[in-house]
Order: structure tokens, then sequence, then C-alpha cells
């Protein structure tokens, strides 16, 4: 649309489901490049994804006419796919229903990038539910900690 300016950048953060450690290092990269591709896919521009055995984050440009829901679920819903045909896992694969969403200024770009760059070191030190609470109360996000992600009793 012509005359539409927008910078609008986005951290969503989403775990596997009931937070299994199964993101395996030999393979989470080629998944987080499918993830990436698949954020470009809807018109957002992907700036970095990353993280750990349990969890993703996806830093990205969001397209105004784009929802960010539509990106989580296209993301999400693909790379399962994606996982579960590539017969990478023993098993079916799932991400966790729902994801969080935190927004940055541009100033904050590279902060973000080096934080979800170094997830690895970060989380030798974090849990992901005690960074994924920092962010809702950083964010001053509402939250019932009975509706947070689900774990594995």
């Amino acid at each position: 649309m012509a005359n539409t300016y927008h910078q609008i950048l986005v951290q969503a953060v989403f775990p596997v489901k009931y937070w299994d450690a199964i993101l395996e290092k030999s393979w989470r990269g080629e998944l987080f490049s499918v993830i990436a591709n698949l954020i470009n896919e809807t018109g957002c521009h992907t700036i970095i994804i990353n993280g750990v055995e349990d969890h993703a984050h996806c830093f990205f440009g969001l397209k105004p006419s784009v929802s960010v829901s539509d990106v989580m679920k296209n993301a999400k819903a693909k790379s399962s796919k994606w996982i579960n045909e590539s017969g990478i896992l023993e098993h079916n694969f799932e991400w966790q229903p729902g994801f969080g969403a935190f927004s940055y200024s541009r100033s904050q770009l590279n902060h973000v990038y080096q934080y979800i760059l170094n997830q690895e070191k970060h989380h030798e030190k974090q849990s992901f539910f005690d960074e994924y609470i920092e962010f809702l109360d950083k964010f001053e996000v509402d939250y019932d900690e009975r509706y947070l992600f689900s774990k594995l009793i």
C-alpha cells in the first residue's frame, strides 16, 4: 500500500509440547532455518531464530497486514510437519499451543539479536519457565500461572 511505513519488531517465544528437551543441536539449526523461511513466506522479515532443546525465539519485522497469530500459526504448523516428515524423531512432534509475543523499538534491535543469538549460554543459568515469566513481568503482561504452557508431569 502506498504511503504505508512501518517498523514493527516482534519477538515470539514458544516451547516444545510439555517442554520436552528434544530439539537436538545436530538439527536445530536446520529447523530454525525452516522457521525463518516460513516467517518470510508471510511477507514478514526474519531477523534471527534461535533457541535451545525445549523452545524457540523468533525475532522478526512484522508486516502490518499480517497478524502475529497468523505468522506463528503458519511457522509452528509447517515446522512441526517438517520435523515429522523428516523422520528426525521416532515419535510425533508438536509445539506447545500458544506463544508469547513482545514488541521492541529499533534502538533495541541489536540487544534483542544478541540475546537470542546467545540462548545456549543464557540457559546454562535460567530455565525456559523462569525466562518466560521474566518476559511477562518485564512487559507487564497480565497472566495466570494456571494457564501458562503445560509441563509433562
